[in-house]
């Protein structure tokens, strides 16, 4: 005997099934375009103070403690402003604000930072940054321009053209500031997450909606 055959999906099954396929392709296709231009403006105002204050500090051990709280301040500014921002494209209920362009922008960034940070504590002995003497890894500056750059590259290539040509211009900056000896930390810390952040902040702002 032969085993009855299945009814037939209803029509309107079929058509939902479709258009919830046609919509992850879509949006699996889509640029991430809330990099928050506005946020990266603030970003880069506060590294220029930073560079400031840590450029004045009298130990190595205050020169890093003033670097690490400017990258958790940014790191708040940057990560509350883009989530306003992907909050006022998404209106309530209408879908989940982290969508998978968003999802891919953020795991191509993290893994480079994630990876700076392990080299900071790798490469830099805590103990002797209070003395008087104590110095932190001449590389630290070029590393983090690096890493920071590598991170922005790679996130860009799921965001609009400006983001990947930041990425670029940090990685240029932070492989001079490795392989030429003698300039300045805090000017190369400065130029990069201050001036490059403040100018690619605004044209994201003005082309891309803040």
């Amino acid at each position: 005997m032969t085993a009855p055959l299945r009814e037939p999906p209803a029509l309107h099954d079929r058509a939902l099934q479709d258009l919830s396929f046609i919509r992850r392709t879509m949006e699996g296709a889509a640029s991430f375009t809330d990099v928050p231009g506005w946020g990266l403006v603030a970003t880069g105002a506060s590294a220029l103070a930073a560079a400031a204050i840590a450029a004045a500090q009298p130990t190595a051990g205050g020169w890093l403690a003033v670097w690490m709280l400017e990258a958790l301040l940014g790191v708040t500014l940057g990560g509350s402003s883009m989530w306003r921002k992907m909050r006022r494209r998404v209106p309530a209920g209408a879908g989940p604000v982290l969508t998978a362009p968003a999802r891919k922008f953020l795991f191509g960034f993290w893994p480079a930072i994630l990876a700076g940070a392990v080299l900071t504590f790798a490469l830099t002995d805590f103990t002797a940054l209070l003395a008087p003497a104590g110095e932190v890894p001449a590389v630290l500056p070029g590393l983090w321009l690096l890493l920071y750059g590598l991170g922005v590259l790679t996130a860009g290539a799921f965001s609009v053209r400006t983001v990947p040509a930041m990425g670029a211009a940090f990685m240029v900056l932070g492989s001079l500031a490795l392989l030429v000896p003698g300039i300045p930390g805090d000017v190369t810390l400065a130029i990069g997450f201050g001036g490059l952040q403040v100018v690619f902040g605004a044209i994201i702002a003005r082309r891309h909606g803040g």
